[in-house]
């Protein structure tokens, strides 16, 4: 069985709470550091190789694939969703692949390390999907993932869906996973979207896997500087000063 594995980068949205400078480019082409926020993404996904990542385009398509003509892509017409935009770039992975893993292009703090020690945590636990968990004290408006009594995975809530008891929850689901190729599949065409923000998550597809008998695992790191997804000016400021601290590190 092959371990190769192929990356679905979430590239599509606008980013309509950012403003300033840049208010009409797509949020991922945004600057942060003298460089757009993919740009860290792509870098971080580099030891899977140019021809391993695919993008989810959306909003100015067309302007991100100009920037990053080195990549594939896929087209997300209409803005369904997480698991809408996964399906899209499923549609992409090769043939040959096993394994996919799927981030957020506008979390530029994730290291390369992050994003190789999921991947081995996966194909070495032989995983259906594999969760990226960082047990985080700021009150972040993160989906929570929930665990059983003994640590085993049960789900993952969105911050909007998650009752009062389960915003008390400190695991914060990262918004990266390792799911094997034929099981996201699967859980894609089953996933709906019975939710406050009427769209298919794809944060229902672990549980779901889970449900039908798929192993389903959680990584926890203590990354809680790196999950932090670029969504109002405030974020950004945040991980251009991450990025400039690295940088002199």
């Amino acid at each position: 069985m092959s371990n190769k594995t192929e990356a679905i980068v979430l590239a599509a949205g606008r980013g309509k709470r950012l403003d300033g400078a840049g208010a009409d480019l797509p949020k991922v082409l945004r600057q942060a550091a003298g460089k757009p926020l993919l740009r860290y993404v792509a870098q971080g996904l580099g030891f899977l190789g140019q021809s391993a990542v695919i993008l989810v385009v959306g909003y100015k398509a067309e302007t991100v694939v100009a920037e990053f003509p080195e990549y594939k892509y896929a087209v997300q017409e209409q803005q369904l969703g997480t698991a809408n935009a996964a399906a899209c770039g499923l549609a992409r992975v090769s043939a040959d692949a096993e394994h996919v893993l799927v981030c957020c292009g506008d979390m530029p703090l994730i290291s390369e390390n992050t994003y190789r020690s999921l991947t081995r945590r996966h194909i070495d636990g032989g995983n259906d999907a594999t969760v990226l968990v960082c047990t985080c004290a700021r009150p972040l408006p993160y989906g929570r993932v929930i665990v059983a009594p003994d640590g085993e995975f049960v789900k993952i809530v969105e911050d909007k869906d998650a009752t009062d008891e389960e915003k008390r929850v400190t695991n914060l689901n990262a918004g990266l996973y390792v799911f094997r190729k034929s099981a996201l599949e699967h859980a894609l065409g089953q996933i709906t979207s019975n939710n406050a923000q009427n769209e298919f998550y794809l944060t229902d597809a672990p549980a779901i896997i889970k449900a039908q008998g798929g192993s389903v695992s959680a990584l926890c790191l203590p990354i809680e500087a790196e999950i932090t997804g670029v969504n109002t000016p405030e974020d950004l400021a945040f991980v251009e000063a991450e990025l400039l601290k690295n940088r002199k590190a």
